[in-house]
């Protein structure tokens, strides 16, 4: 089968915390878990299904000292907010048998600095994890994601920390995850990803790899961090995203489509109609191999969602969920798009953790519901589920 099973895929994004599970939290907008776990999910695989999608892609799950994942602590283990190993091989299963395949946010360029590994390394330097991370002043002054110093940047190119990322990876596909989604793919080094895709395709040809490549935003101070071609030179033009996602052909099966997204931002604020939206977005596709996976989205658990930079525009929404669904290859849907699910002010203003503006509980119980019938029309019949083997 191979990976051309993800050209058709309707993938339904999922912050695990976020979606299902809880009880009506009270302050959603703390960086603080509330509650959402594996068995809300399974609990709502019928709206999944109904809803057309049939993919689903889940936020990091792996033990966390965050209530989003990214921030990992373990990278082999389930974290108990979210639920137990069981609970995501009934996840897999149930899935499965509905004909919806899983994707999991996987991430590899950094660990959380609760991880005991970090944690040995910061302690003493003759610790076998010291050159699993790099160190510009020890104890305190090392790599790390971007800026952010609770998340340090792993040593890829030491053998030993490159075969633990790679053998987590395996070990999640062995309990029948279908793919990653690949958090911070400009990260690692690209001889890191030939190395990773090679290992993980002998074993797993089926899987898929989706980059998250992205460059706008990071600071020049911050690029000693990203390892990416001519990166200074990118960074200087403030070249398009085309320019990164080229590198990734032959080493990942695609990329999240950021510049189809920067073309929806021009529908949203009225600088574009329908109509040039869809023949930008058709001619940016079209100069890309055909079995390389552009994953077009109209918001995401790191950006403003879109109904609220079109300024609450319902019909905006609609017409550019029309664009993305007349477009070629995967198309991700993040939870609530479908149902209306909104936010009050930009991720942008607020100075720490503006992002949970993007990331508001889904509401279960006041959902548009005209925008919902759009979503079902929009997705294919043929696309609605995978048939099982």
């Amino acid at each position: 089968m191979g990976t051309g099973w993800f050209k058709n895929a309707i993938v339904y994004h999922i912050l695990i915390d976020r979606f299902a599970g809880y009880t009506k939290p009270q302050r959603w907008d703390r960086p603080e878990f509330i509650g959402g776990n594996l068995r809300g999910i399974i609990d709502k695989l019928g709206y999944i299904r109904d809803l057309g999608a049939n993919t689903i892609w889940l936020s990091p799950f792996c033990e966390t000292s965050a209530y989003h994942g990214y921030h990992v602590t373990d990278f082999f283990k389930v974290d108990p907010h979210f639920g137990t190993l069981d609970d995501l091989n009934e996840l897999i299963g149930k899935a499965h048998a509905a004909g919806i395949k899983i994707i999991a946010d996987f991430v590899p360029n950094h660990c959380s600095r609760e991880h005991r590994f970090f944690k040995a390394a910061q302690a003493d330097r003759t610790s076998d994890y010291f050159p699993w991370f790099t160190f510009k002043k020890w104890p305190r002054k090392y790599l790390c994601f971007l800026s952010f110093s609770e998340i340090p940047k792993l040593n890829l190119q030491y053998p030993p920390a490159r075969r633990h990322i790679i053998d987590a990876a395996k070990y999640w596909l062995s309990l029948g995850i279908d793919g990653f989604r690949l958090d911070h793919c400009i990260g690692p080094t690209h001889d890191f990803w030939q190395d990773f895709q090679q290992q993980i395709k002998a074993d797993y040809p089926d899987c898929v790899l989706i980059g998250e490549a992205w460059l706008m935003g990071i600071r020049f101070r911050e690029l000693n961090t990203i390892n990416v071609r001519h990166k200074y030179r990118i960074w200087l033009r403030g070249q398009a995203p085309e320019a990164l996602y080229k590198d990734y052909i032959g080493e990942l099966d695609g990329v999240l489509d950021f510049k189809c997204r920067l073309i929806m931002e021009e529908l949203a604020h009225g600088k574009i109609d329908r109509d040039a939206a869809l023949a930008k977005c058709q001619k940016h596709i079209g100069r890309f191999p055909p079995d390389f996976y552009l994953a077009t989205f109209l918001d995401n658990h790191d950006m403003d969602r879109f109904l609220f930079i079109s300024g609450q525009d319902t019909e905006k929404l609609k017409q550019a969920a029309g664009v993305q669904f007349s477009l070629p290859g995967p198309k991700i849907i993040y939870y609530g798009t479908e149902t209306g699910l909104t936010q009050e002010k930009t991720v942008w203003d607020i100075p720490a953790n503006g992002d949970l503006q993007a990331r508001r509980p889904m509401d279960w119980e006041n959902q548009d519901k005209e925008l919902l019938e759009l979503y079902k029309k929009l997705i294919p019949e043929t696309s609605r589920c995978f048939i099982k083997s």
